[in-house]
């Protein structure tokens, strides 16, 4: 027999037991759908992080005062420390890392909440004192008005989106002036939105930043940011650092170390990482409904098989051959999986719209429909199940003698 034989008889066996193979397609539909749809938005929520990991700088690395072992295993920009101590970063830490090759720049930050006044309205902002000599080179933060701070600034800011148009009734504009802790500070950019919490955080040159900021030092900083010539130089520029200060610092063993190195590549890695993990384990999940519609097409195939036996004999009877049978039979299968995959496929997309519409609408940015490969890759996998479940009964089928089967009842 020819393929477009068996095809046809496939078919023919499918639209004829309509209410069987319906159950049997509505389990396959329901798995297909599952992994697909879960497997589309893990997609769609690595694509989202990817692009806003993408705006971070990964050659930069965080050194904090506090240190725990948990820190340790888990880098990345606020990981660090989690524990009180009396440890303080000095210029001393600054001067001590500047001979490392791989540094490209190096600063030292203050931080702190103060209450910052516009036109009568108070409200208690973040405050974030830079060295303006390189943080304007090591941020990845960008102006939509105005510009970043200069070497020769003391007493002017840089104020995040919100603060600019959201926090008080009037909007500030650049070069207005916004009184910090009781002192007149003069607004010289807007940053662009950037999300993260950022957009209402204001940023000054840290000689002036400390004298506003509570409790703040000169030349004590509460962290210390250093970025790497390339990326490929984080992970060893990090254990240099991490070396370095402990010499400096006098600290012989691990377990007194009273500072922690944070990279942000390593804290995207880990995202990443925790991405792919949570998408494998919950589509593992999902499989499990795919078991359950292989269970269901093998069940249904046994049970044709006996519905047909005597059709089968008086087949074998006029010549048709074990391999005939075989065939036929693993068509049918097959085609109980197409239709399934090509069902589930449907579902799955709007399984996976609807779920990333509960969670923040298009989370790919444009892309959040079922990609292409992925769906051939679920129509593969609904066939191959068909098949695959249809090889027992169909080979039984195929080794059923012809007198046997004719006499069946």
């Amino acid at each position: 027999m020819r393929n477009s034989t068996y095809l046809k008889m496939g078919l023919n066996m499918l639209l004829h037991s309509k209410l069987r193979s319906w159950l049997t397609i509505i389990g396959i539909v329901i798995g297909v759908g599952s992994v697909v749809g879960i497997i589309s938005l893990g997609d769609a929520m690595q694509a989202n992080v990817q692009s806003k990991l993408s705006d971070l700088d990964l050659t930069t690395i965080t050194i904090s005062p506090g240190y725990t072992k948990a820190s340790s295993n888990m880098r990345g920009p606020g990981m660090g420390g989690g524990v009180s101590t009396d440890a303080e970063l000095t210029k001393d830490d600054i001067n001590a890392l500047r001979g490392l090759d791989s540094i490209q720049y190096i600063e030292g930050e203050i931080s702190g909440r103060e209450e910052v006044k516009y036109v009568g309205q108070n409200a208690t902002l973040p405050i974030t004192g830079v060295d303006p000599q390189v943080w304007r080179y090591m941020t990845t933060l960008k102006t939509q008005s105005g510009r970043l701070l200069e070497p020769a600034d003391k007493n002017v800011a840089v104020i995040g989106s919100s603060v600019a148009s959201e926090i008080y009734d009037q909007n500030i504009g650049v070069n207005q002036v916004i009184t910090v802790n009781g002192k007149a500070v003069r607004v010289v950019g807007i940053l662009e939105e950037e999300g993260m919490g950022g957009d209402s955080r204001i940023y000054m040159p840290i000689d002036g930043a400390v004298d506003l900021v509570t409790d703040a030092k000169r030349d004590v900083y509460d962290s210390i940011s250093v970025k790497a010539k390339s990326e490929d130089q984080v992970e060893e520029l990090t254990t240099e650092v991490e070396k370095k200060l402990m010499v400096s610092r006098h600290i012989n063993k691990e377990d007194d170390r009273d500072f922690s190195v944070t990279a942000s590549k390593s804290l995207a890695d880990s995202v990443t990482e925790m991405m792919s993990s949570m998408t494998l384990f919950l589509g593992a999940i999902a499989a499990v409904s795919l078991l359950v519609g292989a269970v269901g097409i093998a069940n249904t195939m046994f049970t044709s098989v006996l519905e047909k036996t005597k059709e089968i004999g008086t087949m074998k009877a006029i010549g048709a051959k074990n391999r005939d049978i075989l065939m036929i039979f693993l068509f049918n299968s097959a085609m109980v999986g197409l239709v399934g995959g090509i069902l589930g496929i449907i579902l799955g997309s709007f399984v996976s719209s609807g779920l990333q519409m509960m969670v923040g609408g298009d989370m790919a940015g444009g892309g959040g429909g079922v990609s292409f490969s992925l769906m051939l890759e679920g129509l593969s996998l609904a066939v191959l199940i068909g098949v695959v479940s249809g090889v027992v009964p169909a080979y039984r089928a195929s080794k059923l003698k012809p007198v046997d089967a004719l006499r069946y009842e």
